[in-house]
C-alpha cells in the first residue's frame, strides 16, 4: 500500500528524468525512425521497473533534501543525457568509419536512408551502420548503459553538484578512444584507396592521353567491394566487442 502518494509520484518523476534523458540521446532509441511517444513509453516503463530497486535511494532524498525540485529535474535530466551521449558518440564513430570506407571505394552516391536521422547516405554506409546497431542490440548494449545509469545513483547522488570536469574528461576520452578504434576499422579501406589512387596517378603520368579517371572507376568499385566482402565481418565484430571497453572504461 502506498502511504505517501505525492512523494511516490515525485520520486518516480525524478527517476523518469534520468532514464528519459538517457533514452532521448541513446543510439537506437533516439533514432528519428522511432516515434517520440514510443520513447516516452519506453522511458516510463523503465522508470517503473527500476523504481523498487532505487526506492531507498530516491525517496529519502526527495523527502529530506533542501534542494529545490526544479533543480533536481534539471540535474537528473543532464546526467541521463550525458550517459546517452557517451554511447551515441561510439555509434557516430561507426557512421564516420562507414562513410570513410564508402568514399575510399568510390561508392558515395546517396541511395539509402539514414537509420539515425531523416537523411540519405550511401548503401555501403547504411549497411555497415545497420549491421553495427543490430550487433549492439544482440549483445545487449542497452542493458550495459542502463546498468551504468542505475549505478550512477551512487556516484552522482541527488542534490550533489555535477562534476563538469570529470564529465568533460569522460567525453574527451570517449571521443579519443572511439576515433582510434574507427580509424583502425576503416584502415583497410584507407590503405586500399591510397594505393589505388597513387597507382592510377602514375598510370596517368605515363599515358596522359587516356581518360584514366573514367577507366579506373569500375576497377576501384570492383576491388573495393571485393575487399568489403572479406572485411565487413571482422569490422562489425570488432565494433561490437569494443563497446564495453569504451563505455565502461569511462
Amino acid at each position: 500500500m502506498i502511504t505517501d502518494p505525492q512523494g511516490t509520484v515525485l520520486a518516480l518523476f525524478l527517476i523518469f528524468c534520468r532514464i528519459g534523458g538517457c533514452v532521448l540521446t541513446m543510439p537506437g532509441f533516439s533514432s528519428a525512425r522511432i516515434p517520440s511517444i514510443l520513447r516516452v513509453f519506453i522511458a516510463g516503463a523503465l522508470s517503473l521497473a527500476i523504481m523498487p530497486v532505487l526506492w531507498d535511494t530516491v525517496y529519502p532524498a526527495v523527502r529530506t533534501s533542501n534542494a529545490t525540485y526544479i533543480g533536481f529535474i534539471f540535474s537528473e535530466s543532464l546526467i541521463g543525457v550525458m550517459f546517452g551521449m557517451l554511447a551515441r558518440l561510439y555509434t557516430l564513430g561507426l557512421q564516420f568509419a562507414a562513410n570513410i570506407a564508402a568514399m575510399m571505394i568510390g561508392y558515395t552516391q546517396p541511395s539509402a536512408a539514414d537509420i539515425f536521422e531523416e537523411g540519405q547516405e550511401s548503401a555501403i554506409a547504411g549497411f555497415i551502420i545497420f549491421a553495427g546497431m543490430m550487433i549492439l542490440f544482440m549483445m545487449d548494449f542497452h542493458h550495459i548503459v542502463f546498468r551504468a545509469l542505475i549505478d550512477s545513483y551512487t556516484s552522482m547522488p541527488f542534490g550533489g553538484a555535477m562534476q563538469m570536469r570529470a564529465t568533460l574528461i569522460s567525453f574527451a576520452d570517449t571521443l579519443s578512444t572511439t576515433t582510434f578504434i574507427m580509424l583502425r576499422l576503416a584502415s583497410p579501406f584507407l590503405i586500399y584507396g591510397l594505393l589505388f589512387n597513387v597507382a592510377i596517378g602514375f598510370i596517368n603520368k605515363l599515358a596522359p592521353q587516356i581518360p584514366v579517371y573514367f577507366i579506373s572507376t569500375p576497377y576501384l568499385l570492383f576491388g573495393g567491394l571485393f575487399l568489403f566482402y572479406f572485411a565487413v565481418a571482422a569490422m562489425i565484430s570488432q565494433f561490437g566487442q569494443s563497446f564495453t571497453s569504451v563505455f565502461i572504461g569511462q
